[in-house]
């Protein structure tokens, strides 16, 4: 099975006929099976919260939750919080998703890790860490750091991550000696293949002015591009039940064109979508 989603469903007016409003829910339902939610990564949700999502969507419709950045040690080096804290962190999270977990619509939890997570013994601990408190949930990791896959180490990091059922993300993003992470298609757990696709601009994604949220995802994947994406996914389709795209660039709002354009290079169809007002596409 090959699923296509978006970060956030709000931020698509191509979904909508380009009209300058927030996209709804319920109008996102109409066009993909799944959606990224990363607001999570802020301020964890209320089940309440979670519950309202999911009366907007049919049931088969699943949520990818973004960990909380304590979860992730996004504040190290800055405020950084006591263990009890970030603990908490964990309770809590686990908390507002038990009625995704009831449901069967929670896909995975992506903890995506900073920069300055490198490959260390500690941040490894720190991922056995996760799992022991997270229980059997699906997790998929993505990793900021190339440190993690150098060239004589990378083959060790894909077993180590099957071995605590621990999804890779496959991400394509701006990278070099120093900085992001190379395109890596290896399948960790047989359940799912998840790519993240950030788009290639390099001046963007390197930026570090404070508008730097603007200009990292500021990409339209061309056709050629995207076939390429369609080629890799197919052959990660021989080796997961489920290969889950999702479209993050869209600073340029381009995620959505870009994600139906791969949906029909790939002949794709999902059955038991939201109602759609207009077939735009």
């Amino acid at each position: 099975m090959i699923t296509i989603g978006l970060t956030t469903w709000t931020e698509h007016p191509g979904l909508i006929g380009g009209e300058t409003r927030k996209v709804r829910l319920t109008e996102y339902a109409g066009f993909f099976p799944l959606v990224e939610v990363d607001t999570s990564f802020y301020g964890i949700p209320s089940s309440s919260t979670i519950e309202k999502w999911q009366s907007e969507v049919p049931e088969n419709f699943q949520f990818i939750l973004k960990a909380n950045q304590l979860m992730t040690r996004h504040d190290e080096g800055k405020e950084e919080v006591d263990e009890l804290t970030r603990m908490q962190a964990f309770r809590d999270f686990k908390k507002a998703i038990r009625p995704l977990v009831k449901a069967g619509q929670l896909k995975t939890i992506l903890f995506q890790f900073p920069p300055f997570f490198i490959r260390s013994v500690v941040n490894f601990q720190w991922l056995e860490r996760i799992r022991r408190e997270m229980g059997d949930l699906p997790i998929a990791v993505e990793f900021r750091s190339p440190t993690w896959y150098q060239p004589a180490v990378v083959d060790d990091l894909m077993a180590y991550l099957t071995s605590i059922n621990m999804t890779h993300v496959i991400a394509d993003e701006p990278h070099n000696l120093s900085n992001g992470v190379p395109f890596v298609p290896t399948v960790t757990t047989p359940k799912l293949a998840l790519l993240r696709l950030h788009g290639q601009n390099q001046a963007g994604w390197l930026d570090k002015s404070k508008d730097w949220r603007g200009k990292r995802t500021l990409y339209h994947y061309s056709d050629e591009e995207l076939a390429k994406f369609a080629e890799a996914v197919k052959t990660l389709a021989d080796q997961a039940e489920e290969v889950c795209v999702i479209f993050n660039n869209n600073a340029g709002r381009d995620a959505a064109p870009n994600a139906l354009t791969v949906k029909s290079q790939l002949n794709l169809e999902w059955h038991g979508l939201g109602p759609q007002q207009l077939d735009l596409f």
